[in-house]
């Protein structure tokens, strides 16, 4: 009685205490990094940037995010989740922002390139920092609610990104794209500041705890890493040299590449189905995607949890959102074409939960820090060619080859995933079970 007392008190205090501002943190993240999506409406023409430029400079920032990662996530281990991703924001932050300063295709692409390296190592740090907090039972669900700022994102930042573009348009001299950057960024400069003061770094530190709770705390976490650790104690090196690894690698690359092709390109697809629409309807029905997004993220992660089971459920997805893209390609009919794009942002997304906790699982404390990065930082690289191959696909006059291809990448990704191998999924399910 006194363990689950604690365990619902405490879980209770961490989630409403953390899961509130990471979600808001990871809002201006998305934010700030697909506000392209949005700006291109208008920015391609202000300052002469072409349909495969912008596809480029989209994807270009997945390359500075992976080449500096798997360093960022391994520093925020030695330095603590609280100052090195306040230090992530404000350097995203003010770049962000600068973008209003592109005046063409290689400032554009270089803004893109150094956001990526600003950015590097949110992600999977805060995935790590989760596993700070949530144990193995709970770790998907955690991610699924700190991963629904990003559906959450579409629902006010779509809408608010449409009505910035047209209510702000050639006021104080500047473009509409000019103050959408610079209004999305500066928020996130101020958050980074707030972010010193508000986090904690480890349970032990956590004087918004009782002292029991904190000690309860954190001996069930340390007792379940040292149940991993035999289990899957690997070091870095030998989670690189696990081919399990390689095979999470080429699974989340087919996620990422899916999701980053309609993150960057959602209003210029609606906009190809709905010509008469202007950017702020464009952005009302981007968060009626949110809206469908978040919820089925939430049904998802709540579900894999409940059974313990994550390759099932990532698969699922991956084979819907593949039906997703291939209804978006019908052009003649919009609303189907519409709705195909809403079933895969939302069936893509909802694999998140499941895919983090799985990897978090097979990694070992040692191998965490390191693992997490390089699973993300190489699956970025999908990011990078998503983007590319519309922006090449959309430049070539039609999105229908782009689309097709999003869809057999997601038929690979439920292939991959029902590949896992067995006995892997069957321990994990064994341990929720026993907790």
């Amino acid at each position: 009685m006194v363990e689950e007392f604690l365990s619902g008190t405490v879980f209770r205090k961490v989630t409403f205490r953390l899961m509130p501002f990471l979600c808001l943190v990871y809002f201006f993240n998305i934010l700030d990094r697909a506000n392209i999506d949005f700006a291109r409406l208008q920015m391609l023409d202000d300052v002469g940037i072409s349909k495969f430029s912008y596809g480029l400079g989209a994807g270009i920032f997945s390359i500075g995010y992976c080449v500096l990662e798997v360093p960022s996530n391994l520093i925020l281990s030695r330095v603590g989740a609280r100052r090195w991703i306040a230090r992530i924001m404000i350097s995203w932050g003010v770049i962000s922002a600068g973008m209003m300063f592109v005046v063409g295709p290689w400032s554009f692409c270089a803004f893109r390139f150094l956001l990526g390296c600003a950015e590097a190592g949110f992600f999977p740090g805060i995935v790590l920092y989760l596993t700070y907090w949530f144990p193995a039972k709970q770790q998907a669900r955690a991610v699924a609610l700190f991963m629904v700022a990003s559906p959450l994102t579409w629902v006010v930042g779509g809408p608010l990104s449409g009505a910035l573009l047209d209510f702000t348009h050639d006021r104080g001299g500047l473009a509409g794209w000019q103050w959408l950057f610079l209004l999305e960024g500066l928020p996130t400069v101020i958050l980074g500041v707030v972010t010193l003061f508000y986090l904690t770094d480890r349970p032990a530190q956590a004087n918004w705890l009782t002292p029991v709770e904190r000690s309860w705390l954190t001996e069930r976490l340390a007792s379940e890493e040292e149940e991993r650790a035999g289990q899957h104690g690997w070091t870095l090196r030998q989670a690189v040299a696990d081919r399990r690894v390689w095979h999470l690698v080429a699974l989340a690359s087919t996620i990422a590449f899916g999701i980053s092709g309609q993150s960057y390109f959602f209003a210029p697809l609606v906009q190809d189905r709905f010509a008469s629409f202007g950017s702020f309807q464009i952005g009302l029905l981007k968060a009626v995607a949110g809206i469908a997004t978040l919820l089925t993220m939430l049904a998802v992660g709540l579900h894999s949890d409940r059974k313990g089971e994550r390759r099932s459920h990532i698969a699922c997805a991956a084979f819907l959102a593949a039906a997703g893209w291939g209804l978006s390609i019908w052009r003649e009919m919009p609303i189907a074409s519409f709705a195909g794009m809403v079933l895969a942002q939302s069936a893509m997304m909802s694999m998140w939960g499941p895919f983090w906790s799985l990897a978090t699982t097979l990694l070992g404390s040692r191998a965490a820090a390191g693992g997490i990065a390089l699973i993300n930082a190489i699956a970025n690289l999908g990011a990078f060619f998503g983007p590319t191959l519309m922006g090449w696909s959309e430049a070539a006059g039609d999105f229908t080859l782009g689309l097709a291809v999003m869809s057999l990448a997601l038929v690979l990704s439920g292939v991959l995933a029902l590949c896992v191998r067995p006995d892997q999924q069957r321990m994990d399910k064994e341990k929720v079970e026993e907790r």
